[in-house]
């Protein structure tokens, strides 16, 4: 199988991409992946695609096998990974349907596997910008093209589910200044990140997580609710993608491919 650079994730409601692809079987290091590693063609470039909750979403947040999801897109050659995924708003200003291109996160996750190195080997990669800036100005500048309501950044606060927020909770996050709240946000990138591949965040929001305070109109997200608004979103998103993976160089021109060079130890 010839190398494929550009790797896609699917999050809730997007499980599929092709019209016409190539399944393949991947055994990694970690074990079984989500799901097998869909190749087709976008924009005249080889993709992978894989659903990160499986075909049929049997795999709830907390339960994905990241490790080995990343470790398959490595497995046939992948650089770059477009991470969609179907987010809750915190802010009033960032409202259902807007895509926010993040530049930060908050693990509020526990207990997942985040790391390659657990000895004898030990590296600490540096994390502080978890996002590839390279792909966050090609993204920013697709979703100006394409007339995308968007934000140019954003913080994602990750929390490990499978439930949602509590109120008090969310009023928490909020109060921060995060914009963005989701569940499979972390570790992808960082494990992306010690394997020297460059990683972008798409959150489409779908809600507006327990509702906002002082707003009696707005209810609490449901699991349908963000299934069926991401569903219906779903072209906007696969054009967006075409259009980043258009425009994405065959070179990098990021930090990424060099994170581990001064993280071992």
């Amino acid at each position: 199988m010839s190398a494929t650079k550009i790797g896609i994730l699917g999050g809730s409601g997007f499980y599929s991409l092709f019209d016409k692809k190539n399944d393949k079987e991947i055994k990694t290091a970690y074990g079984k992946p989500s799901a097998p590693v869909s190749i087709g063609r976008i924009s005249n470039k080889d993709v992978v695609f894989m659903p990160r909750h499986g075909v049929k979403h049997i795999f709830p947040p907390h339960k994905i096998p990241y490790k080995a999801n990343i470790a398959a897109f490595k497995e046939v050659g992948v650089e770059r990974i477009l991470g969609p995924c179907a987010a809750g708003s915190l802010q009033p200003d960032v409202k259902p349907g807007d895509f926010v291109i993040c530049d930060q996160l908050v693990d509020r996750t526990w207990g997942r596997d985040d790391t390659l190195f657990h000895g004898p080997e030990v590296a600490h990669v540096s994390f502080a910008s978890p996002y590839c800036s390279e792909m966050r100005r090609i993204a920013i500048e697709s979703c100006e093209k394409l007339g995308i309501s968007y934000h140019p950044k954003g913080t994602v606060v990750v929390i490990n589910g499978p439930r949602f927020s509590t109120k008090s909770e969310s009023k928490w996050y909020s109060s921060q200044g995060w914009e963005v709240i989701n569940m499979t946000q972390y570790p992808e990138p960082v494990l992306a990140r010690e394997m020297e591949m460059c990683y972008l965040n798409i959150s489409l929001i779908t809600d507006y997580d327990v509702g906002l305070e002082g707003h009696a109109e707005i209810k609490p997200v449901t699991a349908a609710e963000v299934g069926k608004i991401f569903k219906d979103n779903n072209e906007r998103v696969k054009k967006l993608i075409a259009e980043i993976i258009k425009n994405l160089p065959e070179k990098r021109d990021c930090d990424c491919s060099e994170a581990m060079r001064h993280a071992r130890i």
